[in-house]
């Protein structure tokens, strides 16, 4: 077991966030870690696109954006010793290991979000999808899926 630096890309989402029922908003920044500009780029622009729809959030997209930079993190070199360091910890394995890496997940993604309907205006039987996001759960109802109408 090592350690070393990995890059990543860090999506820093900078919003205003009114709790409800209030006229002011509360600054906040939000970030989240990529191993992928591309993907960190792509759900940057659907988060955008999913608050600009929000009546209470405004976002600051001038300071929103997916930088890159660098992590120190724990390696290993076989997945074998992987297992024996990390087995300890709370629901480890229950999502299984891709032997290639970040780019099977992303292909494997893009092929089920292929073969999922989208999600309906109204109900939805879960699994589908809106956009690049997957829509899931136990499946055992139907699921709402909530939508601002917007008045013309």
């Amino acid at each position: 077991m090592d350690t070393a630096w990995i890059q990543v890309f860090v999506l820093s989402l900078s919003e205003c966030a009114a709790p409800a029922g209030k006229t002011v908003c509360q600054e906040q920044e939000i970030n989240y870690q990529f191993f992928d500009k591309a993907e960190c780029e792509e759900v940057l622009e659907q988060l955008i696109a999913h608050k600009d729809r929000a009546e209470n959030v405004i976002v600051h997209q001038e300071q929103s954006r997916c930088l890159p930079t660098v992590r120190q993190t724990t390696t290993y070199e076989s997945v074998r010793e992987a297992n024996e360091h990390l087995s300890d910890l709370e629901d480890w394995g229950t999502v299984p290991v891709e032997a290639e890496g970040p780019k099977i997940t992303s292909e494997a993604h893009k092929a089920r979000l292929e073969q999922l309907p989208a999600c309906d205006e109204r109900y939805s039987v879960t699994p589908c999808k809106i956009g690049q996001i997957i829509v899931e759960s136990d499946g055992s109802e139907r699921v709402p899926v909530w939508r601002r109408d917007e008045d013309d």
